[in-house]
């Protein structure tokens, strides 16, 4: 696991680090002695964030930003290009503007939703998303390394708030592994990262509130973990030096504390949200006191979520339409 000082002369950039999963990889980027680019679009908000990462270690570069803009991600690579001699090591695409319009919309059909939901959703994610990896790309193929990291969800894998959510990060997961496809015979390696449920200062936010969001939210905050258990997983894949073995794949935040050994910043395990047991108390809250004697060990394969998530029928190209039934 890395640790203070191990991406000394590390050079990263993370997007939408003003606050939540952002910026606590940025903290955790920092503590482990890395320079870090963070940037948002709220100026005020990104200052303070940036005096905490540069409380941590390192150093730290704040850079006023919307990552749905070609030409303002374009500059920030530049600057970094001209800062660094030309080296980037980590470029984390964590950036995101539509948890305020998730929450609003919770609960509404998709036909039933505002057009500008999926904007909303997927202007500064997934669309931010890829004009970062473009540009930084350029700059670790010329190098022949470096790390690029999607934070996705797993909203990716099934229906999960509304439509142009799980649109918008089934792509991101997709994203990460055709650039990977790409990349690969250039050394560099791109991934998606899947946090589980995340203590950030919004979802905190709405614990406080009444709605039906706040509801679930209530219910689930226990199943949940720090904005720097993604941090975390960040530090240990980039000291990783054979961090290609995951170019392409779904990174799940449990999977990663368990391989490299590392716990959440409270001292606890990174909560297992694919454990068969912490499953079946998110489903069925109600008999929590029978599944704690599943072992928690226990996980759902992967194989299975593969088959959850596919896209192809069951019924054989050769098999016949079923035909209505006759009317007497």
């Amino acid at each position: 696991m890395a640790g203070a000082g191990q991406l000394s002369g590390r050079v990263c950039v993370v997007t939408g680090a003003s606050r939540g999963v952002g910026k606590g990889i940025a903290l955790q980027l920092a503590a482990a002695g890395a320079t870090v680019y963070v940037t948002g679009r709220r100026v005020e908000a990104l200052g303070r964030a940036a005096a905490e990462v540069s409380a941590r270690g390192g150093r730290c570069v704040a850079v006023a930003c919307d990552s749905s803009q070609d030409e303002q991600v374009a500059k920030l690579l530049e600057r970094v290009r001209q800062e660094q001699d030309g080296r980037l090591d980590v470029l984390v695409s964590c950036a995101f503007s539509g948890v305020d319009a998730v929450a609003a919309q919770q609960g509404r059909p998709f036909w039933e939703s505002p057009a500008e939901l999926w904007d909303d959703i997927n202007n500064v994610g997934l669309r931010g998303h890829y004009l970062c990896l473009r540009h930084a790309a350029r700059l670790m193929v010329q190098a022949g390394h470096g790390l690029l990291v999607v934070v996705s969800s797993p909203g990716g894998l099934g229906y999960m708030f509304n439509v142009p959510y799980g649109v918008g990060k089934a792509a991101c997961d997709r994203l990460a592994a055709d650039c990977a496809h790409e990349l690969r015979a250039y050394g560099v390696a791109c991934v998606a990262l899947w946090p589980g449920l995340v203590r950030t200062e919004k979802v905190l936010e709405e614990q406080q509130g009444t709605g039906p969001l706040a509801q679930k939210v209530q219910a689930m905050v226990g199943m949940s973990e720090s904005t720097e258990a993604s941090g975390k997983c960040v530090v240990a894949l980039a000291a990783d030096p054979h961090v290609m073995a995951h170019s392409g794949k779904v990174l799940l935040t449990p999977d990663l504390a368990r391989r490299y050994g590392f716990r959440d910043v409270d001292g606890k395990p990174v909560f297992n949200y694919m454990a068969v047991r912490n499953v079946l108390t998110m489903l069925k809250p109600q008999l929590a006191r029978f599944f704690r004697f599943i072992p928690e060990c226990l996980t759902i394969p992967k194989w299975v979520l593969a088959l959850y998530a596919s896209k192809f029928s069951a019924y054989s190209a050769l098999e016949p339409a079923p035909q209505p039934k006759k009317q007497d």
